[in-house]
């Protein structure tokens, strides 16, 4: 009997990922092989992002790229830029099956029932979706850390977003669903989970039982077995003093707290209808830093919304000096068709937008690296993630990427290692083994 080769490219964020590791758990079900997205395969999966121009064109190209590797094959096409356009996507050449961003359990069914000409979408108002979609436990094949999506949607509406269009309204995985999940992922033997979703801080909110993010949080730690909880993205003004309590006295809990700032600027945070301003931010911050001793404080900025000024460039470095970040994502700001920003005057020509983004990262760089340097001579605990040609590599919990030397035959991937740091630049800290 032939088996039937599956293969996938997810654009966009970890929760894109996540999403697209659901679907492939149940392709594996039902006898499937997952190979690379250059291989001949029977069914190529698109998971698509729409946050940005760029990544509505690189969804594009790998759905043609799917029909080019084989005619034959069966394509599907799901994620935010399917959701929020699906006739386009229709339009593209090869296009079997498209999903958006909920019903995502049913890909299998659809494609095995498919005769050779079918073709069909399943995209709905995403807004007449009030459930969170409980997809399968998933295979982590391969990986030393597991993500778990327990919120989606978003209830922001930032003038320049689509996502929350994409998404819907935030739902919540009910809170004895995410526990099962996360005993089922320790008992796969990983070590660390991260904890994902589109407004992570909206967590319980729409569920009967009114549970806090900290709450969940705090009952994920006391799963037996599990060594590493990572948060992910949570908003400035939903990180509560009694979140930051918990991941100060909580061992289980990384020292990882990552704040999206977009500007330090009180004009353009307005203009962005953000939900907080640069002196709240600010306070976070301090409380953050205060109260976790060498926590990794990471965050995302956006250059050139329309309106921002040199003033409000320059009031964004003063706070990134200020804060002190250990790692930043910067990301130029694209003008997407149904945002309100998009109808902005003051647009930022592009060539600024280049040069202020240069300089973030160049700033970036060097807080990071006073950040790195900062641990030469200590210990850290490392989560090994790889190891090639002699040298493994993996992460700490505050988010550091360290490298190191390993002859032994022995397999450390995940496994902690105590790593005495000897040198660092801004992107890794180098060390030796102290002890396994």
């Amino acid at each position: 009997m032939t088996v039937k080769k599956l293969a996938t490219s997810t654009l966009g964020c970890k929760v894109n990922q996540y999403d697209t590791d659901s679907v492939i758990t149940q392709f594996l079900a039902r006898g499937y092989k997952v190979v690379d997205f250059n291989e001949k395969a029977d069914v190529y999966l698109i998971n698509t992002c729409t946050v940005t121009n760029l990544g509505d064109r690189k969804s594009r190209q790998m759905i043609r790229r799917a029909h080019k590797n084989n005619p034959l094959a069966k394509v599907v096409v799901m994620g935010c830029l399917a959701q929020m356009a699906p006739d386009e996507i229709l339009d593209i050449e090869g296009v079997d099956l498209i999903v958006g961003t909920d019903g995502r359990g049913q890909i299998v069914d659809k494609i095995e029932s498919f005769n050779e000409a079918d073709v069909d979408s399943t995209v709905k108002d995403i807004f007449e979706v009030t459930e969170f979609e409980d997809l399968p436990t998933l295979d982590f094949s391969g990986r030393t850390r597991a993500s778990l999506k327990i919120q989606d949607g978003c209830n922001q509406f930032c003038t320049y977003c689509r996502v929350p269009f994409a998404r819907g309204r935030s739902r919540s995985r009910r809170p004895d669903s995410v526990l099962r999940q996360v005993e089922r992922i320790v008992a796969e033997g990983y070590r660390e989970i991260v904890l994902t979703g589109i407004h992570l801080g909206f967590y319980g909110k729409d569920l009967d039982s009114s549970i806090s993010l900290t709450e969940i949080v705090r009952d994920v730690t006391q799963v037996e077995g599990l060594l590493r909880l990572r948060i992910g993205s949570v908003e400035p003004n939903e990180f509560t003093d009694e979140l930051i309590d918990l991941v100060a006295n909580n061992p289980v809990l990384c020292r990882h707290v990552h704040l999206p700032l977009q500007s330090g600027s009180d004009a353009i945070l307005s203009k962005m209808k953000r939900s907080y301003s640069r002196a709240e931010f600010l306070e976070v911050a301090r409380k953050v830093k205060q109260a976790i001793p060498d926590v990794g404080l990471t965050t995302d900025i956006m250059v050139g919304f329309p309106g921002e000024t040199e003033e409000d460039f320059q009031q964004t470095l003063d706070l990134m000096q200020e804060v002190g970040f250990s790692k930043i994502h910067v990301f130029k700001y694209s003008k997407r068709e149904g945002t309100r920003a998009a109808k902005f005057t003051q647009q930022v020509p592009g060539n600024i937008k280049e040069i202020r983004s240069k300089r973030l990262i160049e700033k970036g760089n060097a807080l990071a690296l006073v950040f790195h340097q900062s641990f030469i001579g200590n210990e850290v605990e490392v989560l090994v993630e790889q190891v090639n040609n002699g040298q493994a590599m993996g992460h700490t919990d505050n988010y550091m990427r360290v490298v190191f030397d390993f002859e032994s035959e022995a397999d450390p991937v995940g496994k902690i290692m105590k790593i005495r740091v000897q040198s660092a630049d801004s992107h890794d800290l180098k060390g030796h083994l102290v002890s396994p």
